[in-house]
């Protein structure tokens, strides 16, 4: 059963329903993030690790995740078939560019993310936790938002 969105008009009347379309648009927007989600997640952590140790093996992997080495080896078949990462017999798995700029946007967003939880006051530790789920859900118009609000807050702080 969908929940009631509040819709602030400032005159602390009732809550409403957003028009279907309206509402079946950002469910529609949320479940296309959630199902990219899994493998955003993959390629920042493949990068990580190539990054930090130079390998990104499935066994590595799965322990992070706390995954069985099944449902990695699953998860780089479809981001090797979405043209994301490669891999070789024994050598772990790599990112392609494409996998690269990925594993880039969502960094950026994380950290994007983590600077605006801070600047509100959340906790560092609980800003990483936090922005974790949260980085495969901000629109492009948001992330901009973001951006400006930590630049005007950065500007009045110099000041």
């Amino acid at each position: 059963m969908p929940r009631k969105t509040s819709q602030n008009n400032g005159d602390g009347g009732a809550e409403r329903l957003p028009a279907a379309g309206t509402q079946a648009h950002r469910f529609g927007k949320t479940r296309a993030a959630q199902s990219g989600a899994l493998h955003e997640d993959y390629v920042e952590l493949i990068a990580d690790l190539l990054a930090e140790a130079g390998e990104a093996r499935p066994t590595d992997i799965a322990r992070r995740f706390g995954v069985s080495h099944a449902t990695v080896v699953k998860t780089i078949a479809r981001l090797k078939r979405e043209g994301l990462a490669t891999g070789l017999p024994y050598r772990g798995v790599f990112l392609t560019e494409k996998g690269r700029e990925l594993a880039e946007r969502v960094k950026s967003r994380h950290r994007l993310l983590v600077d605006v939880l801070v600047a509100l006051g959340a906790p560092m530790e609980a800003a990483e936790a936090d922005a974790e789920g949260m980085e495969h859900f901000v629109s492009e118009p948001t992330r901009k938002a973001m951006v400006e609000f930590l630049r005007a807050r950065r500007t009045a702080e110099a000041s």
